[in-house]
């Protein structure tokens, strides 16, 4: 049980990063981009992809019941989410603003069906609450 309390400080550290991400696009207009943004939007991503390779390790511990395709799944999914982090990051250093947030956008749409399919294969973590759902 240990494991779904790891799951969700991974899932607590992605959306932490995620927020990040947000109001770093959010904060942009059409004006060049300082290399320093281009730095933080690469942090930013690679330590949301550090937590959910984590986490999807843990799930997979969790529920070693799931065959090799569920790991195949999740691991190509990962492979997704690293794509569409190296698009957002030549866009943020091509100063392709509307572009940065197209890609940002469809990080966090990876990020988050990423988490959908660990909670379908993977089932609901035991301790769900109100706060969770809503977020």
């Amino acid at each position: 049980m240990a494991a779904y309390g790891q799951l969700d400080d991974y899932q607590s550290q992605c959306r932490q990063q995620l927020l990040r991400l947000r109001i770093l696009a959010g904060s942009q207009d059409d004006a060049a981009l300082p290399r320093e943004f281009t730095v933080e939007i690469r942090d930013a991503t690679n330590a949301i992809i550090a937590e959910v390779e984590a986490m999807s390790s843990t799930a997979l511990r969790a529920a070693a019941q799931h065959g090799p395709q569920a790991e195949t799944f999740l691991w190509a999914r990962i492979a997704r989410l690293a794509a569409a982090a190296d698009r957002a990051v030549d866009a943020a250093r091509g100063q392709d603003v509307s572009g940065l947030r197209a890609h940002l956008q469809q990080f966090d749409t990876l990020t988050s069906a990423i988490w959908t399919v660990q909670h379908a294969t993977y089932g609901k973590y035991p301790d769900s609450s109100p706060r969770r759902e809503s977020n």
